[in-house]
């Protein structure tokens, strides 16, 4: 069992930068991918991001590449999403989630990622 808590959303203005935490709890948290997720109203979930186990390698929807940089500490638990120059359609509620596989990326099924935080919801002002 792993359980997710993300923090660090809020109000920013657009061409700001936030950065989101989610936090692992269990004893093999280490050993997932983990990915970004975010959904506003009405939408699907949609990809942000995955990183693998070990940190090696990140990918990216095409729409955040080269402004949102995940990176991770195993020993910390703790899998982070730097986002820069944030834009108003970045606005939405962002999840973490650990999947079942050690990599992973944009191609990987959502059903694959089985442990889900709360999300936290990141507003972008224009």
């Amino acid at each position: 069992q792993v359980q997710l808590v993300e923090s660090g959303g809020g109000l920013v203005q657009a061409g700001g930068s936030l950065r989101l935490s989610c936090v692992a709890s269990g004893r093999t948290a280490s050993a997932y991918a983990v990915g970004w997720f975010r959904q506003t109203p009405g939408k699907e979930r949609e990809f942000v991001g995955a990183i693998n186990w070990n940190g090696g390698t990140a990918d990216y929807a095409d729409s955040v590449k080269g402004r949102f940089t995940i990176s991770r500490d195993n020993a910390k638990n703790t899998v982070w999403l730097q986002m820069t120059s944030l834009k108003p359609e970045d606005t939405a509620i962002y999840y973490c989630a650990a999947c079942i596989n050690p990599y992973a990326n944009k191609g990987t099924p959502l059903h694959y990622y089985n442990y889900w935080g709360q999300g936290t919801q990141v507003t972008v002002s224009s």
